[in-house]
């Protein structure tokens, strides 16, 4: 009979200080820089960024005409925050100096709407549900000027609205003869504060708006706008189609009342916005209004709001060449590790550091780093030279604000690198390159594609881009969704259903889920 050995299993023990973990991030370092063939390729994807960008950005061109002549496209108006509107609204108004208040009752909104479904053949009566009426205070007359309006909506009740993309919501309910809307818009200093009544007797405030800055004679009036008619079709091969149709907004506005120091005189009107056509007076769509006395019927079309996708090619469209480089970076990450398995070197590199799961953590940071720092200098070195070519080709491009250009910029590179240890993290649980690309490809870049591209049903599209590693592409939007705008709110519009951090986050979750899987896998069978 022998004796049982009862010793534990023998593991190679690193030598003292070998085994820390400054010493096993060297250690992969030396591994990746070593393979020529990793570096070099991470180095072309970061090319790839720069070159397609700039091919992109060299590619489109604009122009547009007035009549048989060709002239450069009109470019949107630039709100206070910094970003693109539409400004274009049918202003009747007064010079007010100082503190004050205007006050008016609108009994009635009417409108039109040009060839909606589904005949799309005659012209009839309706109104959009962000058609709008109401009492503004303005900085000045030109397009882009900070305001503040509280307002009568044909949907939305009462709002209190100001600089283009606040809104506050007031009492719910349309205008009709039975039940007009009382309002008053106070200003004090550069504080403005909308009321609503349906008496004219008890006031409810509706929200205060800040304009800073606002100088000392401002104007002050009615107005009446209408945002366009959107309907989204399905379609078979493009995924859908969506129409925007001009409509109108009538508003008749009565019992006006302005308190303090304003304009003598007549009031005036502001077609602001409009543009030249074929219309009366040379213009495409004027406003207009007709006076009875104390009765004020005011008809404007346009909206006070942010441009979104109309407001020029916005700044990740210089990064599309990222696409590519991610499949670039997907295949460096997965033969990172599955190289050692193939040459059966993965023993060698856990005999040295028996702590195994730490083996796979120094890989996922080596790669990480090496794709953020690559990805981040092609992001940076493309999208200032790819704006002023575009510029040059006569495209319209859309103003950023700085913090929003950093993110998009440093989230593409975030969203490379976190991409990259996703991709490692499944050569590590697969061991074998070719089903481990497949799957990280499929998983992070074709569910976007077809997203972006139109190929399946909006909802579908949607549903992808929430719940697979491809929401990480959200970091990339600039454009924000704004729910008093009506727009085309779609993937292939450049619209991710999920915020920009909250895509990212669902990416970062699926590589810290595979990481842990395939460390867990590591300490459980031999390499």
């Amino acid at each position: 009979m022998t004796a049982q050995d009862t010793r534990a299993p023998y593991r190679p023990v690193a030598p003292p200080g070998r085994d820390g973990f400054g010493a096993l991030l060297r250690a992969e370092w030396t591994k990746f820089r070593t393979l020529r063939g990793q570096p070099i390729t991470i180095a072309v994807a970061a090319l790839l960024i720069v070159l397609i960008g700039l091919l992109y950005a060299s590619g489109s061109r604009s122009s547009c005409s007035e009549g048989t002549k060709e002239v450069a496209c009109p470019v949107p108006p630039v709100g206070p925050g910094g970003g693109p509107v539409r400004d274009k609204l049918y202003f009747v108004h007064k010079a007010l100096t100082g503190d004050g208040s205007i006050t008016a009752r609108v009994t009635s909104m009417s409108g039109i709407i040009t060839y909606p479904p589904p005949d799309h053949d005659k012209i009839v009566p309706g109104l959009v549900p962000w058609a709008k009426a109401g009492l503004i205070v303005r900085r000045d007359l030109r397009p882009g000027s900070p305001y503040a309006a509280v307002l009568a909506t044909a949907d939305h009740g009462v709002r209190m609205q100001h600089d283009y993309t606040e809104d506050v919501a007031g009492r719910p309910g349309p205008v009709t003869p039975q039940a007009p809307r009382w309002l008053r818009l106070t200003r004090q200093g550069d504080t403005l504060t909308g009321h609503e009544s349906a008496d004219g007797v008890t006031w409810s405030k509706v929200g205060v708006a800040r304009l800073p800055g606002l100088p000392a004679t401002v104007q002050a009036g009615m107005f009446a706008n209408s945002p366009g008619d959107l309907t989204i079709k399905p379609d078979v091969v493009a995924g859908s189609v969506s129409q925007m149709r001009f409509t109108e907004t009538t508003a008749v506005f009565d019992r006006v009342d302005v308190r303090g120091q304003v304009s003598p005189g007549e009031w005036r009107t502001a077609d602001i916005g409009v543009t030249k056509g074929d219309g009366p007076g040379g213009l495409h769509h004027p406003g207009s209004l007709v006076r009875s006395g104390d009765t004020f019927t005011i008809t404007g079309n346009g909206d006070l709001a942010p441009a979104g996708g109309e407001g020029g090619a916005p700044v990740e469209r210089s990064l599309t060449g990222s696409w590519i480089a991610l499949i670039a970076v997907i295949v460096v990450a997965v033969m990172f590790v599955t190289a050692e398995y193939r040459r059966g070197l993965i023993r060698i590199t856990l005999a040295a550091s028996p702590r195994r799961g730490r083996v796979l953590v120094a890989k996922a940071a080596v790669l990480f780093t090496v794709t953020f720092v690559a990805a981040l200098a092609a992001c940076a070195a493309v999208v200032p030279p790819a704006r002023r070519i575009l510029e040059s080709n006569g495209n319209v491009v859309a103003p950023v604000d700085p913090l929003t250009q950093v993110r998009v910029v440093a989230g593409t590179a975030l969203l490379l690198a976190v991409a990259a240890v996703l991709a490692m993290a499944l050569g590590a649980l697969f061991r074998r390159g070719a089903p481990a690309v497949i799957t990280a490809t499929a998983l992070i870049v074709v569910p976007n594609l077809l997203a972006t591209a139109s190929l399946l049903p909006e909802g579908l599209s949607r549903w992808l881009l929430r719940v697979t590693p491809a929401a990480g592409f959200a970091i990339q939007q600039s454009v924000p969704e704004y729910a008093q705008v009506i727009a085309h709110y779609a993937p292939v519009a450049g619209y991710y259903p999920l915020a920009p951090w909250a895509g990212f986050a669902v990416l970062c979750g699926y590589a810290a889920l595979a990481l842990a899987l395939a460390v867990a896998r590591l300490r459980r069978g031999d390499a």
